[in-house]
């Protein structure tokens, strides 16, 4: 589009981050961030603004942070800043019907999945669990549902062995800047051969827990890798050790070489060997390599160190 618009931006996490300052690089005019009320955060549970307020506040952008945009003041303070477009990313509330009908062009979302693939909380997090060859982002006219609205422009990453919900996380906040920012090249062309969701293709990313981060050695080895990986950062994998909880943050699988030499009858949770590059731990079907553990009031370290000070070959977790 040739014409700059006047966009009211909705987000919250270091994932909104990204897009935000796309846009304020951007000939569009970002007059308005709405983001979720500031919380308490770290050992002295000081009142934090999110990362998107603290963007906002450096450009001197008036921010809003209403508890909920279903009360009338709210959505009277809302419709006064008469915007064009709504561009939402990971803003944490529900968007009622009469907001979401304000902007000229209406809502924006940006998600973080192959919709319909993963709606919901934690695609990120459940594309990695499941296995998927590749994540994306999706660009969707947002409606009334979760997630459920017609998509306008789509980018796809392949998600590597070696990536955890971190690396993809911080991939797809960029590629979700470029998406958006194509979109808005042409929002009324993307808009009139806007695509529906496939309802028969839908899965649900249901929010992560703590409890679920614990590690069942009985499960095979690749499941067992791709929770750790999909667990890093929030909540962390983690399994006991002499009765508190030791954190796994990074692990992969051994190449048959490297399993060839091992006993793998053992029982799952056995530390088969210790050596330079981390701990071989048996799961169900074959072993892996756990490379960096986390123990209990203690800073995160290679398992390798972990281990030589605790002679732990032949130990079960």
């Amino acid at each position: 589009m040739s014409q700059s618009l006047k966009i009211i931006f909705a987000g919250t996490p270091d994932f909104s981050v990204a897009p935000l300052k796309a846009l304020l690089a951007s000939e569009h005019q970002v007059i308005a961030v709405y983001t979720q009320p500031d919380r308490p955060a770290g050992r002295g549970r000081k009142l934090t603004p999110s990362p998107v307020k603290q963007v906002a506040l450096e450009h001197d952008i008036p921010v809003y942070q209403p508890e909920s945009l279903r009360n009338e003041t709210a959505q009277q303070e809302l419709a006064t800043l008469n915007a064009d477009l709504m561009v939402v990313v990971a803003y944490g509330l529900i968007l009622p019907k009469a907001v979401l009908d304000m902007p000229k062009y209406g809502c924006l979302n940006i998600h973080a999945s192959l919709l319909p693939r993963w709606r919901g909380a934690a695609p990120i997090q459940r594309a990695i669990e499941s296995g998927d060859a590749a994540s994306g982002v999706t660009i969707m006219q947002m409606d009334v549902g979760l997630d459920t609205g017609d998509m306008l422009y789509k980018v796809e990453t392949p998600i590597g062995v070696e990536d955890s919900a971190q690396t993809l996380h911080d991939r797809l906040s960029v590629l979700g800047s470029e998406a958006l920012m194509a979109t808005l090249k042409n929002l009324p062309g993307y808009q009139a051969e806007a695509q529906k969701q496939d309802e028969s293709l839908v899965t649900y990313a249901e929010k992560l827990n703590k409890a679920e981060a614990e590690i069942d050695w009985n499960q095979p080895a690749a499941t067992v890798v791709r929770r750790i990986q999909a667990f890093n950062p929030w909540p962390v994998a983690f399994t006991d050790f002499q009765g508190q909880p030791l954190r796994v943050w990074q692990a992969r699988l051994l190449n048959s070489q490297e399993a060839q030499a091992l006993n793998t009858s053992a029982a799952g949770g056995t530390v088969l060997a210790v050596e330079k590059s981390g701990m071989i731990v048996a799961c169900r079907d074959q072993p892996i390599l756990v490379q960096n553990v986390q123990p209990a009031g203690k800073k995160a370290m290679a398992a390798y160190d972990f281990a030589q000070a605790r002679q732990l070959t032949g130990h079960r977790f």
